[in-house]
């Protein structure tokens, strides 16, 4: 009797290993992605993505390009945690990687070069919110924008869109395509921590 019971044991912790052990390959293969889309195809705006990992912020004023500049705010960028650490060790995104790009305005300007004076010193300052874009990283959907769609939640002060549809080439994926295309058509030049790989 002991003969058959030692064995029953062995049979199910042998069932439960392998059990366990295709679950976890499941779960690898399984992308979790932030990204949620509606019954149109339109992207639901993400939530919760100011406690992601800030990348950087860089910035083009107006003021610097004769009033005419593309994106004159600050560029606030957020990306989920695990999204960043597989980009630190691969030097790719894994499918599912939502990015946020988060705008907000020059404070108030007061010289001729869109800067102001503040205790710190003269400089660029943060100013009021004014936009959202966002691109998500997924092979099948956006296979023809080299696997990134791209999707403008408006770009005002808040409260944002609640939905957005793709944005077309020319809005967004042709400048990534032409320029970034090497770095996961993500402008990884601008985010020291990607850039440096240095971690955090």
């Amino acid at each position: 009797m002991h003969k058959y019971l030692g064995l029953l044991v062995l049979i199910a912790g042998a069932a439960g290993s392998l059990f366990l052990f295709n679950t976890n390959r499941v779960s690898a293969q399984t992308q979790h992605s932030t990204a949620v889309f509606d019954a149109d195809g339109k992207l639901k705006l993400p939530t919760g993505y100011r406690g992601w990992v800030f990348v950087g912020a860089p910035l083009t004023p107006n003021a610097l390009n004769n009033g005419k500049a593309n994106f004159p705010e600050y560029h606030h960028v957020y990306i989920e945690k695990q999204n960043v650490d597989a980009y630190l060790k691969t030097g790719s995104f894994p499918e599912g990687t939502v990015i946020v790009k988060e705008l907000t305005r020059v404070l108030n300007p007061t010289f001729p070069d869109g800067s102001r004076t503040e205790p710190s010193g003269r400089g660029y300052f943060n100013g009021e919110y004014n936009g959202i874009d966002v691109t998500v990283k997924d092979s099948k959907r956006f296979a023809q924008t080299n696997n990134w769609g791209f999707f403008t939640f408006g770009h005002h002060p808040l409260p944002y869109s609640e939905t957005a549809a793709e944005s077309s080439v020319a809005q967004c994926a042709g400048c990534h395509i032409a320029n970034v295309a090497q770095t996961d058509m993500t402008w990884i030049q601008f985010y020291p921590l990607l850039r440096d790989k240095k971690g955090y």
